[in-house]
């Protein structure tokens, strides 16, 4: 596994906004904090999300928009980049591919976070249709799409975006992690980035005890003191 000390940028790609902060907020915010640069390339605008029928759907993706981008100013983050694609009806298409290998060789990042394509069944939430969609356009543009010249080569003949290799995957949601972050000291960070996602948090005063209880089992599983707070991943090497 790659030391952080190793890493310029992190490209950050998940389905919704919300999505980075569920998964992966609390690691962000120590890697800001280190001096690492962090991206999100969030694919759709959630334009699907809440729950109020008299807020139309375009309205919505741009609220979503704006809490997306509150919340990562929470853990320190400022590089969003959002593809648009409709909220519910992502497919890892070739076209997704091609949009996330543009974003990859354009942004150039050392290491990637994404979701896993996995179908969790202990855990269906972390399993939303598009997680695992983009999950799975996701490893297929790190490998083979952004570091294959002859993979759409418009990309380098008219956009002139040269092929780059991802050196580490770090999947959030997966079936099998190996490898957690001690969260505890960002995790307020955390709290406070989630809840800037108000149109989706029906009870903001309850999310901190479920976050804590969902954290503090992966602080057990990967045998830190009882009351640390971790999040988990499993981590590719792509070489």
């Amino acid at each position: 596994m790659l030391e952080d000390k190793d890493i310029s940028r992190i490209l950050v790609i998940v389905a919704h906004p919300d999505d980075v902060d569920f998964g992966a907020a609390g690691t962000i915010a120590g890697w800001t904090d280190a001096g690492l640069e962090v991206s999100y390339c969030i694919v759709t605008n959630g334009d699907a999300g809440g729950s109020d029928p008299s807020v139309s759907r375009a309205d919505m993706a741009r609220l979503r928009q704006v809490e997306q981008t509150a919340a990562a100013k929470q853990v320190g983050v400022h590089d969003l980049h959002f593809l648009g694609y409709p909220d519910g009806r992502v497919e890892p298409t070739l076209a997704l591919r091609r949009d996330l290998a543009r974003v990859i060789r354009l942004l150039r990042p050392d290491r990637v976070v994404c979701q896993s394509p996995d179908r969790n069944y202990a855990r269906l939430g972390v399993s939303h249709p598009d997680h695992r969609a983009v999950g799975s356009a996701s490893l297929d543009a790190i490998y083979p799409d952004a570091r294959n010249q002859f993979a759409f080569p418009e990309l380098l003949a008219e956009e002139k975006l040269e092929p780059w290799t991802v050196r580490e995957v770090w999947v959030s949601g997966g079936l099998a992690p190996n490898h957690y972050v001690d969260i505890t000291g960002t995790f307020e960070r955390k709290l406070a980035a989630l809840r800037s996602h108000a149109s989706q948090i029906s009870d903001p005063d309850a999310l901190g005890d479920r976050l804590r209880l969902w954290l503090g089992r992966s602080a057990a599983q990967a045998g830190l003191p009882e009351g640390r707070l971790a999040e988990a991943f499993q981590v590719l090497e792509t070489g």
